[in-house]
């Protein structure tokens, strides 16, 4: 099988099963697969295989099961590099060496140093044709996470943010405002389910009550972590969150000078504590957060926060993607703007709209780092 449309079109749905359960396999990414053999009508798919909650097994391995004595000759579609170190489970180029694939067709390398292009070579030693870059601009947006993660030691990192029309997110005195209809409510919903965990800060928690899981029906146990940038540990062990430890986990990240009382209270009760440095103005420092969470295995952290800590992740240059959600309606010259300190012009300092959606009469501007 060597035709390109063949080829882009057996990429794209390898992509799509991959995502099934992006969200939900950290520290691994969200591989998919496929194995395809050239039938008499056209290309028959006899495997496929997404990587599993909790990142085992990998995808791989998965449709080459299925596809049993039917993958020797046939072709395997990957969206990511098979990897070719020891983990939890044995190198998926093993597996692809032995089922008698005779070509491989991935989307992207990965960039992982364990892996970096070593998977492809002991795959083409073994004989096994080896094609790279089918599917590989949606490959890199579906695995930046995993990608920014080995490369650069944190997690990406993407803002969610609700504003009116003339850009206020909050009523005056920092008072929470309606402000999106409930399809983009449904919409907030679906993307913290398919993020490794929900980022907010303690402001944000003392002023609003938040829950931050997954309310769609059926989708309760699609909920993310949730982390709160907490530097004093003020958190409540009534709160929202603390409350619904059943629903999903609870990390907070304190001071390394906040008292030690408190943190023996929450861990009493399931909630993790972790302690970074604080700046000099009294908050925490962002890089060193999301390295300890990118040493803890997240890959997508989705940020729900105030004003205040949207506008210190804009500023540092951490964001990688904004969701930002337009309402028609509007607040006010006193209502609270959308970052603090910043115009929303400066979300265009590095990132740029690359898609844009209407739900209800909410529009969605989806930015990316350029």
């Amino acid at each position: 099988m060597t035709g390109t449309a063949s080829d882009a079109s057996l990429m794209a749905a390898a992509l799509s099963i991959g995502r099934r359960e992006r969200g939900h396999t950290w520290p691994n990414p969200a591989v998919g697969a496929l194995v395809v053999r050239e039938g008499p009508r056209g290309p028959l798919v006899l495997g496929r295989g997404w990587t599993s909650l909790g990142g085992r097994p990998h995808a791989e391995p998965q449709a080459l099961a299925q596809a049993g004595e039917g993958a020797r000759g046939a072709t395997l579609y990957v969206t990511l590099e098979p990897c070719s170190h020891h983990g939890g489970t044995p190198p998926c180029v093993d597996a692809v060496r032995a089922s008698g694939i005779s070509r491989v067709v991935a989307a992207v390398q990965d960039p992982d140093f364990r892996v970096a292009g070593r998977g492809f070579a002991i795959l083409r030693e073994a004989g096994i044709a080896v094609e790279v870059g089918v599917g590989a601009a949606q490959a890199l947006v579906d695995h930046a996470g995993h990608i920014r993660r080995v490369t650069e030691g944190r997690p990406y990192i993407m803002l969610k943010m609700a504003v009116s029309a003339d850009g206020k997110v909050g009523l005056a005195g920092r008072r929470p405002a309606a402000i999106t209809g409930p399809a983009t409510r449904a919409r907030v919903h679906m993307l913290r389910a398919t993020h490794d965990a929900v980022l907010t800060g303690i402001g944000t928690v003392l002023a609003d009550d938040p829950l931050l899981t997954c309310r769609l029906p059926g989708m309760r146990d699609r909920s993310p972590l949730r982390i709160v940038l907490d530097a004093d540990l003020r958190l409540s062990p009534t709160s929202a969150l603390a409350r619904s430890l059943d629903v999903g986990s609870l990390w907070i990240v304190a001071a390394e000078d906040a008292p030690a009382a408190p943190e023996a209270m929450l861990g009493a009760m399931g909630i993790e504590v972790m302690r970074v440095r604080r700046r000099p103005d009294g908050g925490l420092d962002l890089n060193d957060a999301l390295k300890l969470l990118a040493l803890r295995g997240l890959t997508r952290v989705m940020v729900e926060a105030g004003p205040r800590l949207v506008a210190s992740f804009v500023a540092t240059g951490l964001v990688d993607e904004v969701n930002l959600f337009e309402a028609p309606s509007t607040l006010g010259a006193d209502a609270l703007d959308a970052l603090e300190g910043l115009p929303l012009s400066a979300l265009n300092a590095y990132l740029s709209v690359v898609e844009e959606e209407w739900h209800g009469a909410d529009h969605l501007r989806i930015m990316r780092r350029r």
